[in-house]
């Protein structure tokens, strides 16, 4: 979808040396192909949509939409774009910029959201603002914004490798990177689509929680050993202090540890025999 222009707008030829590209522009790449193919089109049939412009000083202007047409008409060797030439400031600008480019179908789901999260952070919309700009569901909004979360390297390679939104938003499911970018590997090296990459991170989840109930579970026996190995001191303890020569062993193996408490069968001595020894 173009940016709506007026028809009582007047269209003006500026030269290309004049327009300065947009500064909020969305998109990250141009793909050399499709530039290739619009610059053919604008070759044979011209610039049917003008481009939209504002001035910002007495001899520059700058886009606020139809970049991709300039660039193409620099390539087929043009002097000068048909304009239509707006009156709005800095704000105004970069909100119609993002919006109009937002509102096309060939950004990729990663410029789309790091668009909607400018007109919150340097324009301060809110999502409410800009589902009803963008004629998106709240939700949907919401969804792109999450994707932010992977980390650059993780975003570049689901691009090159033509993975989804629904593959990166599956993936968000991995809060550990490492683990994260092993299952990447394995989604992107096995070809996997959308429902067989959910499958096997759902795997990969419950595996890891059995892992985890299983390391709880270890160290509840631990600590349940520990305390009884506590106890078993202390009753050795008190038996010696009462002149009992109690000893304790330990000894471990594959599968046991094994406590021993040795109790001498002769009585106690009394504190007038401990005397007389002494």
């Amino acid at each position: 979808m173009l940016l709506s222009i007026g028809s009582d707008k007047k269209v003006t030829e500026i030269p290309i040396v004049q327009i300065r590209p947009c500064r909020t522009q969305a998109r990250k790449a141009f793909s050399h192909e499709k530039m290739r193919e619009l610059a053919q089109s604008i070759s044979r049939n011209g610039i049917l949509q003008p481009l939209a412009v504002r001035k910002i000083s007495t001899i520059e202007y700058e886009i606020i939409s139809g970049e991709r047409r300039l660039r193409a008409a620099v390539i087929c060797g043009r002097k000068k774009v048909p304009c239509v030439v707006l009156e709005c400031d800095d704000r105004q600008a970069g909100i119609l910029s993002l919006v109009e480019n937002l509102q096309r179908c060939d950004l990729n789901f990663f410029e789309e959201a790091e668009g909607i999260n400018r007109l919150m952070t340097d324009y301060g919309m809110s999502r409410q603002e800009i589902s009803q700009k963008l004629g998106k569901k709240l939700t949907a909004v919401s969804n792109k914004l999450r994707i932010l979360k992977l980390t650059e390297e993780e975003k570049e390679i689901i691009i090159k490798y033509d993975l989804t939104e629904r593959h990166a938003r599956a993936l968000l499911r991995i809060s550990d990177q490492i683990m994260r970018r092993i299952i990447l590997s394995e989604i992107i090296e096995e070809g996997m689509n959308v429902t067989q990459s959910e499958k096997y991170i759902e795997e990969m989840l419950a595996e890891k929680s059995r892992q985890h109930r299983k390391k709880q579970k270890n160290r509840l026996v631990i600590k349940n050993i520990k305390i009884f190995e506590n106890t078993i001191n202390r009753a050795v303890d008190t038996m010696r202090s009462s002149g009992i020569e109690a000893v304790a062993g330990q000894k471990e193996t594959e599968d046991f540890i094994e406590y021993t408490v040795r109790i001498p069968k002769n009585k106690p001595k009394t504190d007038e025999q401990k005397t007389m020894t002494a």
